[in-house]
């Protein structure tokens, strides 16, 4: 999930009441005038009564969620190396800058540090997700439905059937598709992660290119918006699949 900024945060209707609260109108009132009880200067009183009132407004601003991170150590490759990979794109990403003065272009590309924290939180999403649904695959055994249902078609080809066997056919078709769900979103996690794995090893290079003012920060940017738009697109497919794997054993990650 993409973090906000703190301005997107504070203009909320959240914030708006609690600057117009009255909590935060008699904080004022109360810590001003115990200023001036203690002897603070009649100019200095109004001012931590402002401070007590930005403070209670502050703290009504929505914290950004914390970004979802994996446990590497409860997964098997090939998530674990899509995980570690990511993250080692992101700190090769940070070296960069680190290298960088100050300036407009160190600005920019310290900004899309951000974004790569989110695209990271949604690379460890897909692949607690595909990791699921690769354990699950493990213990679904579609051979012996398929192989069911074969010899009840054969044994009904071209006369009726009981309902007592209609529904144990309808039962087996449903766990072969299930089956086959899952598998071709756990093909689906895979192949896309591996592409978009190869995209942050590409980000750094441009990143590098920035850094030696031969690049286009505008563009690597872009790029950046673009892969974590895609990150976040293949993680909602790959969660569309959980009302239909739930009874497997299946959980979604949790987090932000």
């Amino acid at each position: 999930m993409t973090q906000r900024s703190f301005r997107d945060r504070f203009f909320t209707p959240r914030v708006a009441r609690a600057i117009m609260s009255p909590l935060g109108i008699v904080l004022f009132g109360a810590v001003t005038a115990g200023a001036i009880l203690v002897g603070a200067p009649l100019l200095v009183a109004p001012v931590a009564g402002v401070a007590a009132w930005g403070g209670n407004v502050l703290r009504s601003v929505p914290r950004n969620p914390k970004p979802y991170a994996a446990d590497p150590g409860k997964l098997a490759d090939p998530w674990r190396t899509y995980v570690a990979e990511a993250r080692r794109a992101r700190q090769r990403f940070e070296d960069v800058i680190s290298t960088m003065s100050g300036g407009p272009l160190h600005a920019r590309l310290t900004e899309l540090i951000g974004k790569i924290d989110a695209a990271v939180a949604e690379t460890d999403r897909i692949a607690t997700r595909g990791n699921a649904l690769a354990g699950a695959l493990e213990r679904i055994d579609t051979t012996v439905p398929m192989a069911e249902l074969a010899r009840l078609k054969a044994e009904h080809q071209g006369r009726g059937m009981s309902p007592t066997t209609a529904e144990t056919m309808r039962s087996l078709q449903a766990q072969i598709d299930a089956g086959e769900r899952i598998a071709a979103a756990a093909r689906q996690a895979n192949e896309r992660l591996r592409m978009l794995d190869a995209r942050y090893d590409e980000l750094v290079a441009r990143a590098v290119e920035v850094s030696l003012g031969t690049g286009d920060s505008e563009g690597l940017s872009h790029d950046v918006d673009d892969l974590v738009t895609e990150l976040e697109a293949l993680r909602q497919a790959l969660d569309e699949t959980a009302p239909r794997t739930t009874d497997l054993g299946l959980s979604q990650p949790q987090g932000g």
